[in-house]
């Protein structure tokens, strides 16, 4: 927030935010147009269900999630649809144990309701880009990340020099190439 109000302050436009994954920073950011990065959703899901699931409806839903860039929002939201009409029964399966005392049974399978469910939470915030295409918001971070990777391998090549050194660097870099 800090951030987006220094470049407010110092006259830039911001016509929208690409995140990745942050909770409460959809929220926070209003009233801007926020993306949530496609990449990292598919990260995310992965991270639930990892790159070789067993189970028929993890390995689906990986493979959908896995096309989102390649996608459009109708296709897209068409397909998670059917996905869930599929495998309803699967997601929101409890464990009938009778030893479990609680009130309401675990899910069977909960990583791969968390994965479903992030999707499903992240939805609107992944088509930020294809409903507002005056913003010019790219669907991912990956433009972002790469700049900030070379500019870390730059700074850390150069890792003796002093603080204002490093200021002059870092300057010189993003007014050459911005």
């Amino acid at each position: 927030m800090e951030g987006v109000e220094w470049l407010r302050s110092n006259g830039f436009r911001i016509y929208g935010v690409v995140i990745d994954g942050m909770k409460g920073l959809p929220q926070a950011l209003k009233p801007l147009h926020v993306q949530m990065c496609q990449f990292h959703q598919m990260l995310i899901v992965r991270r639930y269900l990892t790159q070789d699931p067993e189970i028929e409806a993890s390995r689906e839903l990986l493979v959908l999630v896995n096309g989102i860039t390649a996608t459009d929002k109708e296709s897209f939201i068409g397909a998670f649809g059917e996905w869930y009409d599929k495998y309803r029964n699967v997601v929101n399966e409890r464990v009938h144990d009778g030893r479990i005392k609680r009130r309401t049974p675990p899910y069977m399978r909960p990583r791969l309701r968390s994965a479903y469910l992030s999707v499903k939470r992240n939805m609107p915030l992944l088509w930020t880009f294809y409903d507002h295409p005056e913003t010019g918001l790219p669907n991912t971070n990956n433009a972002l990340e790469g700049f900030f990777s070379d500019l870390k391998t730059k700074v850390r090549v150069h890792s003796g020099i002093s603080k204002e050194h490093r200021k002059k660097l870092l300057d010189e870099y993003i007014r050459r190439h911005y």
